[in-house]
């Protein structure tokens, strides 16, 4: 018996509705939330991560019966059923009438290595998984038809914790697929699906696995087969493993793999887009099915892969992704001669002059895409700066790299007590006009007590969050019953609070707050206007600055007079993403210009009426009003001297902190409202929310790139 058809018997009737939703992500981003699955077992529901299938599995009947029998809750399952019945079977929605050449027989596909759905499905990483997880959701309230295909990793990302240094420290959990929100895919016989790929002259099988997000499916292949040695069964062990070859191994099957799956599936996409470099191969693998259909040389079906394929770039450094060329020759010589090439020609593909011992992912991407668009109006800007030799004989006026920036999926990231207050004043249906302003102007009519009581709520809800994590984890490292007791001193959600969360990694500066560190602490310990920090976020496995920079500010935040002030949570995950941005009171980004693409996390911010304070480089650049809706650190401007930079933008985050925002934050009425800072709130959702959404975001890509 299949587990989908197991779960449904354990069910009662009247809750049989359930399994419409246990395997379809649509639940994650209604008003509901997971609140019908909470409700069955708030214990278990944590403790699986907040997986609808892993629950299922472990609730006991008796639990399932007794909701059977609840009036209340058979009507609230009812009333989502009805909804998702509606939504699933739209007749009319805006991509039809936008892009009635994409269709379900001829959706886009969406490349992408990784991709954050929901937390309890970890095939994600941070950003990049992110943002391609909200493009999927967007282009399903738009009725936009589109595939994800990506890899199932038995791993994942590791699981960080950090020893008693401060270390962090790499562990990895197996993943339990039968265990997921997701399918194995079948033949007409009912046998799992899989296609084949050679990888470093070895045939290599993968089975194909599907997640349903609203009308969106998302397609995922998995070496973990029997048939496979042991070595390739371990291609889709991990993600970001750090190793090279299993880098290159996972972009072939992403990539060439992608596209026979595809095929396999009987999917004939209007467009393949390629979520940054990592899927670059599937545009060698539709040159070589061409070449094998027509006949004739690469540059006779260039054109054809040209004008189906579009790349959007995510990185802002000279090189992009690259492979030593002795790679590419172990991985690739019996490739290159299916599409007619010698070696030199093939490894003309990945050529930059500045580099010429190694195969650029971004250049391959960049020659064979018919439009290739940055992430931010600035990364636009430095990526054609960066990029413009390939396209010095380029007469294509599509050629030129545009940019469509990042947007984040509202209804996945905003608080449902903040959802609610919106329903009461920019109307009921405000989520499918988010791109409009008029809706937005709406939301000076919210008392300036009941916005900031909600948030202060939300406020408070993070900061018990982060205690409780805090505990756990100084628990776990068996610390002395002094540091863990002192976690009931952890934070006051009275406070003026900031937050960062990133991957830690040199140019994003994590500890650039900290430079002067005497500064911080009075800035920080001020008895009547004090400040407090929360962290969180990774270091790559083999980056060991990142790793570093997380031990530097482990050992800061016990000085005596901040550790009450600074709390880092381990293992950050999308979980703790939606608290940290539905509770900060100010969020903090600090990388180096121009090196950040886009950055969506203080657009999440800004929709939970948080306010940035940010390095004018990414999204930010566009999203910044002087003296409305938020802070810049530093000037606009570069210095060759990173030190001298820091210095400067260090100089500005303490300066503009303690003349600004701390006076702001703490002018409070009677009531303990602090108007000022609540005009700015409105301001921030005012400006940022209808433009830096998703729904634009896959708008643009619509009427710009994908009909063009």
């Amino acid at each position: 018996m299949n587990l989908r058809r197991s779960l449904n018997t354990k069910l009662p009737p009247p809750l049989k509705p359930l399994t419409q939703f246990i395997y379809n992500y649509w639940w994650s981003w209604t008003s509901e939330r997971g609140s019908l699955f909470r409700v069955l077992a708030p214990d278990l529901w944590q403790d699986c991560q907040h997986n609808p299938v892993a629950l299922m599995q472990t609730i006991t009947p008796e639990r399932l019966w007794q909701l059977a029998e609840d009036p209340n809750y058979l009507k609230r399952l009812q009333t989502l059923s009805t909804e998702f019945q509606t939504y699933l079977h739209r007749d009319h929605t805006w991509a039809q009438e936008a892009a009635p050449s994409i269709t379900a027989d001829n959706p886009v596909a969406y490349f992408c290595i990784e991709y954050g759905i929901h937390e309890s499905l970890p095939l994600y990483c941070g950003g990049l998984g992110v943002l391609a997880g909200d493009h999927l959701k967007s282009a399903s309230d738009l009725g936009l038809p589109m595939v994800g295909v990506g890899l199932l990793y038995r791993q994942g990302y590791f699981a960080q914790r950090l020893n008693r240094s401060g270390w962090q420290e790499t562990h990895y959990r197996n993943n339990h697929f039968e265990s997921l929100p997701l399918t194995p895919v079948c033949n007409e016989h009912g046998q799992r699906l899989k296609i084949r790929v050679t990888i470093r002259q070895r045939m290599v099988k993968a089975q194909v696995w599907q997640v349903q997000v609203g009308r969106s499916l998302l397609y995922l292949l998995d070496t973990d087969v029997i048939e496979n040695d042991t070595d390739d069964r371990q291609i889709t062990a991990q993600l970001y493993s750090g190793k090279p070859e299993r880098q290159l191994a996972q972009e072939i099957l992403l990539g060439v793999g992608g596209v026979r799956m595809l095929q396999a599936l009987g999917i004939e996409p209007a467009i393949y887009h390629l979520n940054d470099v990592h899927a670059a191969f599937a545009l060698l693998e539709l040159a070589r099915f061409e070449l094998e259909q027509m006949g004739g040389t690469l540059d006779d079906v260039k054109p054809y892969v040209c004008d189906r394929t579009l790349f959007t770039t995510h990185t802002p450094v000279p090189t992009g992704q690259t492979f030593s060329v002795d790679m590419m020759e172990d991985y690739f010589s019996d490739y290159w001669p299916r599409l007619g090439l010698e070696r030199a020609e093939f490894l003309a593909l990945g050529a930059q002059s500045s580099t010429p011992n190694v195969f650029s992912m971004t250049a391959l991407a960049l020659q064979l895409t018919r439009s290739t668009n940055a992430v931010s109006k600035r990364h636009g800007e430095v990526s054609r700066q960066l990029w413009q030799n390939l396209y010095a004989e380029r007469s294509d006026k599509k050629a030129a790299i545009g940019y469509v920036t990042n947007g984040i999926h509202a209804r996945s990231w905003i608080a449902p007590l903040l959802e609610d207050l919106y329903q009461d004043y920019l109307g009921k249906h405000w989520a499918e006009r988010i791109s409009d302003p008029e809706t937005w102007s709406k939301i000076e009519h919210i008392p300036d007590e009941r916005l900031w009581q909600r948030h202060q709520i939300l406020k408070a809800r993070l900061i018990a969050y982060t205690r409780d994590r805090v505990l756990k984890s100084r628990q776990e490292r068996k610390e002395c019953s002094d540091d863990i007791n002192a976690v009931e001193r952890l934070l006051d959600p009275q406070v003026l609070t900031l937050g960062f969360a990133r991957r830690f990694s040199d140019y994003k500066r994590s500890d650039l707050i900290f430079r002067d560190l005497n500064r911080l602490t009075r800035i920080f310990s001020n008895q009547k206007r004090p400040v407090q920090l929360i962290l969180a976020g990774k270091a790559r496995p083999n980056d060991t600055a990142g790793k570093r920079i997380i031990q530097r500010i482990a050992e800061w935040s016990r000085h005596p007079d901040l550790r009450d002030r600074i709390a880092f949570i381990e293992d950050y995950d999308m979980y703790t993403a939606k608290l940290m941005v539905q509770g900060i009171d100010l969020w903090l980004n600090t990388p180096r210009r121009p090196l950040e693409a886009s950055g969506t996390s203080g657009q999440k911010v800004a929709l939970n009426g948080g306010i940035n304070f940010s390095v004018l480089d990414g999204w930010w650049c566009e999203g910044y009003k002087a003296h409305l809706n938020g802070w810049t650190i530093g000037e606009d401007a570069e210095t060759r001297d990173q030190d001298v930079q820091d210095t400067i933008d260090a100089e500005s985050f303490y300066a503009q902190l303690e003349r600004d925002i701390v006076r702001l934050y703490y002018d409070c009425d009677r009531n303990h409202v602090s108007h000022g800072w609540v005009k700015r709130m409105k301001a921030s959702i005012r400006t940022i929310a209808p433009i830096f959404n998703s729904d634009r975001m896959v708008s643009d890509y619509v009427n710009q790139l994908y009909i063009s």
